[in-house]
């Protein structure tokens, strides 16, 4: 058992319910942003009775986002990490409602002490959320447009998301 009273493997990549594995949440995501993705997948699984599908593609990029599901968080693809980015994106545009958020949120996400690395792949990959419909990205207030853009950005949530189905990426 470890201190969350959950038992874990050995080497701490998966939870053990009842006799079952299931992959773990990637330990590497800042509480307060796996916190914020948890209470995105609690709310898809609330939701999964009265919006079925639409539901169940939230509860999907929130456990994408939290390294349940898609590659395995501890041997990343550049393909896995790149739908792992958007799921995240996609999982705090829903959260955020009208809000926004940084693209480092996303980073730090899915990248841990890492982060940095992963900002030209999140800005990569936001843009392509843009270009299909997903999210807004603003600075300044503004809509950015184009992919060369240069100083701090928010990302925003393109009217409708929550019910938008699950894009490639």
């Amino acid at each position: 058992m470890s201190g969350d009273g959950v038992e874990r493997t050995d080497d701490g990549r998966y939870i053990v319910v009842k006799g079952r594995r299931w992959r773990a949440s990637d330990p590497s995501i800042p509480e307060a942003l796996r916190a914020e993705l948890v209470s995105a997948l609690m709310t898809g699984r609330r939701m999964v009775r009265t919006h079925q599908d639409a539901a169940r593609v939230m509860v999907h990029d929130a456990k994408v986002a939290l390294g349940e599901r898609g590659d395995p968080w501890w041997e990343p693809t550049a393909e896995g990490r790149r739908d792992r980015i958007a799921a995240a994106v996609r999982t705090f545009a829903r959260a955020r409602g009208e809000g926004s958020f940084c693209p480092s949120e996303v980073a730090r996400a899915v990248g841990g002490e890492q982060w940095r690395d992963l900002m030209p792949a999140v800005r990569e990959v936001t843009v392509e959320l843009r270009e299909k419909g997903v999210v807004h990205i603003r600075q300044k207030g503004a809509d950015v447009e184009g992919a060369d853009f240069a100083g701090p950005v928010r990302i925003v949530a393109a009217e409708g998301l929550e019910f938008q189905p699950n894009l490639p990426d």
